[in-house]
């Protein structure tokens, strides 16, 4: 991380003062009002603020909580241990991310003065922006965000180890440089900065998670949707299936627990969602686009995508046209 934004983090706070001089308890009236410990947005956001950040308090065990916003924290020197969901241990270590939302517990064990975090507190709307910079839709960036939403059905929280990821690194230190410096359209540079981050995670879907054993089904719903990202136009159960050396049965059943759909159906909706593009953004013809996704059967793909976007592919590409002529 930037020295001087480094510097600027590791300064004690008045909190952390308090608890050196012999204050052992977390100051609950400085995060809610509710007998409850779930930290309140409107404590830490002043009206009409959609993003904030907040150095973690060290010196203390942060005890069991949750949040009415989306957290997004940062490690940005040294290392913090989380508790997840009471049973779930992960230490962030420099450069990592954790994504949590609504549903999740969190208990923090004691950071020592070195261990330098950043909390950002996110309400949901902030994320409408940065969701539609991503052009195309896929299944695994609906999943990414669906986790990010309050009644996600597979996984609370999202575990990224970017150390090795500069843009990442880059991006997120931009965001808190730009909070920390506040001046005038700071939540739309964030807004796009937070589409970027989203862009350059999505490409490292393999990694999410990926250091806690006890997430291993999702991890393996995670490398499945990341396969039928990238393998839509011939991709096959049987060969993801051998890729991950799991019985075919067992990747529909775990898909179908964790999505709602089987991988015959996630794949055709990706090959759908790659048609849409395809229709909204290029002068391809219909036969053409078919090819490209990997469909033969025109009578089936025009059903398909009738049944899914409630319009025929041309009917699709001139409402795409005229809704494009009037931003």
């Amino acid at each position: 991380m930037h020295q001087e934004l480094l510097t600027y983090l590791k300064q004690i706070t008045q909190e952390e003062q308090a608890i050196l001089s012999g204050n052992h308890d977390v100051q609950k009236e400085l995060y809610t009002s509710k007998k409850d410990f779930v930290i309140d947005s409107q404590k830490l956001l002043e009206k009409g603020q959609l993003i904030e950040i907040r150095p973690h308090t060290r010196f203390i065990h942060f005890p069991r909580h949750r949040h009415n916003y989306v957290e997004m924290v940062y490690m940005c020197n040294g290392s913090t241990t989380h508790i997840i969901n009471d049973n779930e241990t992960i230490t962030l270590k420099e450069g990592d991310l954790l994504f949590l939302n609504q549903n999740v517990t969190q208990e923090i064990l004691p950071a020592s003065e070195t261990d330098i975090a950043v909390n950002f507190i996110i309400l949901p709307e902030f994320f409408t922006h940065s969701i539609t910079m991503i052009e195309r839709e896929n299944v695994l960036r609906d999943f990414i965000i669906s986790t990010l939403s309050e009644d996600a059905s597979m996984s609370s929280y999202l575990h990224f180890p970017a150390s090795s990821i500069i843009p990442v690194q880059n991006l997120v230190e931009n965001m808190i440089w730009t909070l920390i410096h506040t001046r005038s359209n700071t939540d739309t540079i964030n807004q796009i900065t937070m589409g970027l981050l989203f862009l350059n995670l999505s490409m490292f879907a393999d990694i999410i998670n990926q250091g806690n054993p006890k997430q291993y089904e999702q991890n393996t719903v995670f490398s499945i949707l990341n396969y039928i990202d990238t393998h839509y136009k011939s991709g096959t159960l049987t060969a993801i299936s051998d890729e991950l050396n799991q019985p075919a049965y067992y990747i529909s059943r775990l898909l179908k627990k964790h999505t709602g759909f089987n991988f015959k159906e996630l794949l055709q909706q990706r090959k759908l969602q790659q048609a849409s593009y395809l229709l909204s953004n290029t002068s391809l013809s219909v036969e053409s686009i078919m090819d490209a996704i990997g469909y033969d059967n025109s009578s089936y793909f025009y059903r398909k995508f009738k049944e899914r976007y409630d319009y025929s592919p041309k009917e699709y590409r001139i409402a795409s046209k005229e809704s494009g002529s009037k931003k």
